[in-house]
């Protein structure tokens, strides 16, 4: 089914309820990986044979819905003012006069024009990455961050996604630190522009700029094998977070917050790029 046809189906107020930012972002994953098109509580289902819906694998986003959600996403950043936008971005005019921004994720420099996204002065290589980069600038920015800490759970229409975070972030974190000294994971963290929370009582703990205005903080705990306490990760979001991407941009930013830590984990602190 296209996405179109779903599309023609809901308000396309972008109101959010359905934890998407964007209504064409539900309709193509509706069409394309199998969301459930009822997570939308205006949808018009009269007609819709919702049991053909969602052969796609689910695991996998398929490509042409990644490339569908560029364009559209692409197509919106071509309205907006960037000379207006950057500082609520936290981002900076590119310095040579094109009408483009610049900004840091995950100590990576992204250059965005109208016409060109850039991530360390290359095409970025998975198409999620895109969509993140181009659904923070779409945000145009919104409140700025107030160390008001939640989990994931606690953010509104989140819970379908608890469990991938866990897999995709927080497992993955907890089994490769476990029994690390802390002073090396704090190191790591401070590579990705990331600074300590001395008053916290994980056994490391840091605040990570994953974009300007999307800092995560990053708790870890190490075993006790004598009280059988396995090592454990939590990721806590900013209470204003949803202002710069939508919940499933979220997820993935730290998947990649995650993919960072266990690329820079995997020399010793002093050899670690």
């Amino acid at each position: 089914m296209n996405p179109l046809d779903i599309l023609k189906r809901i308000p396309k107020t972008n109101c959010g309820e359905c934890g998407y930012s964007a209504c064409l972002a539900f309709a193509a994953n509706v069409a394309k990986s199998g969301e459930d098109p009822q997570k939308c509580p205006y949808i018009d289902l009269d007609g819709l044979d919702i049991q053909s819906l969602g052969n796609t694998n689910l695991d996998n986003l398929s490509e042409e819905r990644d490339l569908e959600l560029i364009r559209h996403l692409k197509s919106k950043v071509q309205d907006l003012d960037f000379r207006k936008i950057a500082p609520r971005l936290g981002a900076v005019l590119s310095p040579d006069g094109e009408d483009a921004i610049i900004f840091s994720y995950l100590a990576q420099e992204v250059f965005m024009s109208k016409s060109q996204l850039l991530l360390n002065g290359k095409n970025p290589e998975d198409h999620r990455d895109q969509i993140l980069l181009y659904n923070f600038v779409h945000s145009a920015g919104g409140s700025r961050p107030t160390g008001d800490w939640l989990g994931l759970e606690s953010l509104p229409n989140t819970i379908s996604k608890v469990k991938t975070l866990a897999t995709y972030c927080e497992d993955r974190l907890a089994q490769l630190f476990t029994s690390r000294p802390a002073k090396d994971i704090l190191t790591y963290c401070k590579m990705l522009d990331g600074k300590p929370v001395l008053e916290s009582s994980a056994t490391a703990a840091a605040v990570i700029p994953v974009l300007p205005m999307v800092p995560q903080q990053f708790l870890f705990w190490d075993e006790e094998p004598e009280d059988g306490f396995e090592a454990k990760v939590k990721i806590l979001f900013d209470a204003h977070v949803l202002d710069y991407l939508d919940v499933e941009s979220l997820v993935f930013s730290a998947e990649r917050l995650a993919d960072r830590l266990m690329q820079l984990a995997s020399f010793p602190p002093d050899r670690a790029k």
